[in-house]
């Protein structure tokens, strides 16, 4: 059995300055920091204490800061994957929110959605943002460890779940899973018919 809990930081100063996130560096926030210790304390609840568990995260400061709380908790290292960054929204990083929605031209309904330029200098497509998720979720599983726990972003966080149940690539362009900042999303492998499924997504119980 392969038990992943995918974890979307929680709170960060950008979310309540209302800036555009993506990789500008923003810290957690008091609340954010209170809610990776809840975060941490619902995994350990999940892992017996010889059980074994790997850390990994994105590099930005608000995940990095999660999976370190986890980890420190969990009693093991943290392994940064910068491939687990959030989507880069280019030049609209970091500024208000409003600058990006003046700007920005969102996916046709029809036709070429993972390419599509969104009008801002700089900014990811959505299918560079897959090609790094698919190839991160690659990585961690070639892992024999049975407990695993990968600290991310919301953005990013839709296409790991696309690539755990083998979504082609071609067509995650119209997937989308809303996230909750601090939410657990619990993917598991059965180890007899090597299914996989989403037995748990975007849980925030342990934040009330």
């Amino acid at each position: 059995m392969r038990n992943l809990y995918l974890i979307t930081h929680p709170e960060a100063a950008h979310h309540i300055d209302d800036l555009v996130g993506g990789w500008f560096d923003s810290d957690l926030t008091g609340r954010g920091l209170a809610h990776a210790e809840r975060i941490a304390e619902a995994l350990a609840i999940r892992f017996p204490g010889d059980a074994a568990v790997q850390v990994f995260s994105s590099d930005l400061l608000r995940a990095r800061r999660t999976a370190e709380i986890v980890a420190k908790r969990l009693g093991v290292d943290v392994v940064v994957d910068t491939d687990l960054r959030e989507k880069s929204y280019g030049v609209a990083g970091g500024r208000p929110q409003a600058w990006l929605d003046e700007r920005f031209i969102p996916p046709p309904a029809v036709g070429e959605r993972m390419r599509h330029d969104e009008g801002v200098d700089g900014a990811e497509t959505k299918w560079e943002l897959a090609v790094r998720a698919y190839a991160a979720l690659e990585r961690v599983i070639q892992s024999e460890v049975e407990n695993q726990v990968v600290v991310t972003h919301g953005g990013t966080a839709t296409f790991l779940i696309a690539a755990w149940i083998g979504m082609p690539i071609e067509a995650a362009g119209s997937v989308s899973f809303r996230f909750s900042p601090g939410g657990i999303t619990l993917l598991r492998e059965d180890n007899f018919f090597h299914n996989r499924q989403v037995a748990m997504l975007n849980d925030v119980g342990h934040l009330t």
